[in-house]
């Protein structure tokens, strides 16, 4: 009889788990699908460049010779987004933002290039001796969100990004296809962005504003809007980390 049990016992445990797998829907397509704009959404790369501090001002001279050579050559299928300095935040931080038109092939198409172009790599060379760390994600950008587009300034930048939870981007997409509305009055939404490589389920808004003042204007007076706070009451739980930097465009920078 023990026998009996024991050989009967595997199938029941299968069954028993059996009823506590999730079952994915087949007919669903993936998130990236669903979230971008569009199958064939531009791709865009989004570098964190740490830099020693001594090294800063010979470092952003350095960029501002060399970057706007890649954005505007029509050899390279890629264009300068924004590039910054953080300013509130991780200090002796430089953000840059590109876009690449046609996705992976594209970005293989300049990385190929690059590789060939001595006067970049002898600036990656340089680069590097001025840099304690870096690191950089692949993100396509939501659907419902402003496509980052040039724009005159005086501004400043805020970066919000957001690690969330697994599982949980199609919520967080779902919500904020709606609480973006309330964000627009003032043209602060530069571009919403979800990575596909790099550090994963990382969500990243960008605004502009024209000061400290009028981002703390701007987003108190959201909260007086009926539904806002809803919207951010279902979507903190998504939430496991968040921060925010404060930036400030170099001179090259498309957004200002």
């Amino acid at each position: 009889r023990g026998l009996a049990s024991s050989a009967h016992r595997p199938a029941e445990d299968s069954w028993l788990k059996s009823l506590f797998v999730r079952k994915v829907d087949p007919r669903k397509d993936a998130h990236s699908n669903l979230l971008a704009k569009r199958e064939t959404s531009s791709l865009y790369k989004l570098q964190f460049h740490n830099v020693k501090p001594e090294c800063l001002e010979a470092y952003n001279k350095l960029c501002q010779e060399v970057l706007p050579k890649i954005h505007e050559e029509k050899h390279y299928p890629c264009a300068l987004v924004g590039t910054w300095n953080t300013w509130y935040g991780e200090q002796d931080q430089a953000v840059h933002l590109w876009r690449y038109e046609g996705g992976y092939p594209a970005l293989n198409e300049v990385m190929s290039k690059l590789r060939q172009n001595k006067e970049f790599t002898e600036f990656r060379k340089e680069r590097g001796n001025m840099l304690l760390s870096r690191k950089n994600q692949l993100l396509l950008e939501f659907s419902f969100w402003n496509e980052p587009v040039p724009r005159n300034g005086p501004n400043i930048y805020e970066l919000r990004s957001y690690q969330l939870r697994p599982g949980t981007m199609i919520e967080w997409g779902n919500y904020w296809a709606r609480a973006i509305r309330f964000r627009q009055d003032s043209n602060e939404a530069v571009g919403g962005f979800f990575s596909q490589i790099g550090q994963l389920y990382m969500v990243h808004h960008l605004w502009a504003y024209k000061d400290l003042q009028t981002r703390e204007d701007i987003r108190n007076a959201a909260w007086h809007k009926p539904g806002w706070d809803e919207l951010v009451y279902y979507t903190v739980p998504l939430i496991q980390e968040m921060e925010s930097r404060i930036m400030i465009p170099l001179k090259i920078s498309p957004l200002q």
